[in-house]
């Protein structure tokens, strides 16, 4: 409505147009008649009134529509700026065939490991000989190094390939025994790290694992149970550039029916490593102000406000100078009586 006012022929063509403009009252309604040359005796509405009622009351519009880009200039510039300070998470999925397996990192102090073994679409063959030692069928190695936070105590941890095919729904299934305990509340800590390769690959394995521990969080496993955890990724882009990596764990525990001849002491841990899905959850923070769209708003804005400020600027002098014309003709006329 705004650029369409603008347009409008009839306020382009005002300067041309435009006889006679004095204010609203009855001297301005009693101006003399241009064509015939005398003046009316009575305050009339003429077309030349209301052609200037008319004209005066574009211009209070215009003056309003001019306040009104002001106010949009100064409120387009106050969302961009708050849009900036807080931008807005975006969440996406990728759908991956394989995984770059992870690295399990287990703590299991005294426990022993028993067997550790990959399957395949979630099922897992009944245990024969639990408690004995089994097949060890993964890929493991042992690593010591000193604790990141007391830098005094020794922590001895087994690291075992994760499973990397989601479409065939593999899974790393590990037992652990443990014989005797003087702890009142047996479990075995473990933790997720992004990448097993890499860890093979580093050529400081202790430092790496530091590292792991001071960025992952870590989990326990209880005694007696089998713990099925089932791991999602998701790789966060911080505002340096930089993409750090978080394991999500949904875990369902499962009583297990112990029928062997054993002392209290004795246990049986049973823990099993699966991918929830293909998908890698991608978070970044994205500023949704586009500064080429605030740039085209106050473009057209200061458009329109220079187009009212002319229109504003062209009333004035006319009404001074139709003004102007009506007291020297009124003078004359006052002379000529006298």
């Amino acid at each position: 409505f705004f650029f369409c006012l603008l347009q409008n022929p009839l306020l382009t063509d005002y300067a041309s147009s435009l006889n006679t403009l004095t204010h609203f009252n009855p001297i301005f309604c009693s101006v003399l008649d241009s064509e015939s040359g005398t003046s009316s005796p009575s305050v009339r509405f003429s077309k030349t009134c209301l052609k200037n009622v008319f004209s005066v009351i574009l211009l209070f519009i215009y003056l309003l529509l001019m306040a009104v880009a002001v106010f949009l200039v100064y409120q387009t510039i106050t969302d961009f700026r708050e849009k900036l300070k807080h931008p807005v998470m975006s969440v996406s999925y990728k759908e991956v065939p394989l995984y770059d397996a992870p690295g399990i990192a287990l703590y299991p102090g005294k426990a022993q490991l028993l067997s550790c073994k990959h399957h395949y679409y979630d099922h897992i063959p009944p245990l024969i000989n639990p408690g004995q030692p089994g097949e060890i069928e993964c890929t493991t190695q042992r690593i010591n190094y000193t604790d990141p936070f007391t830098n005094q105590t020794m922590k001895h941890a087994l690291i075992v390939q994760g499973p990397r095919d989601v479409k065939k729904r593999e899974l790393v299934f590990l037992q652990f025994h443990l014989n005797e305990t003087d702890q009142d509340f047996s479990a075995i800590n473990y933790l997720l790290f992004s990448s097993f390769q890499e860890f093979l690959n580093s050529p400081d394995k202790a430092e790496f694992m530091k590292d792991c521990e001071s960025s992952y969080s870590s989990w326990k496993f209880s005694g007696g149970f089998r713990t099925w955890v089932k791991m999602s990724l998701v790789k966060t882009k911080e505002e340096d550039g930089s993409e750090t990596v978080e394991f999500k764990q949904e875990t369902s525990v499962v009583n297990y029916i112990d029928q062997r001849h054993k002392p209290a002491s004795d246990q049986l841990f049973f823990v099993v490593f699966e991918w929830k899905d293909p998908f890698i959850q991608k978070v970044q923070d994205i500023v949704t102000a586009n500064p080429w769209n605030m740039i085209a708003l106050l473009c057209g804005i200061f458009l329109a406000l220079f187009k009212a400020a002319d229109f504003a600027k062209l009333s004035v002098k006319w009404m001074i100078k139709i003004r102007k014309r009506h007291f020297k003709r009124r003078s004359q006329a006052m002379n000529h009586i006298s």
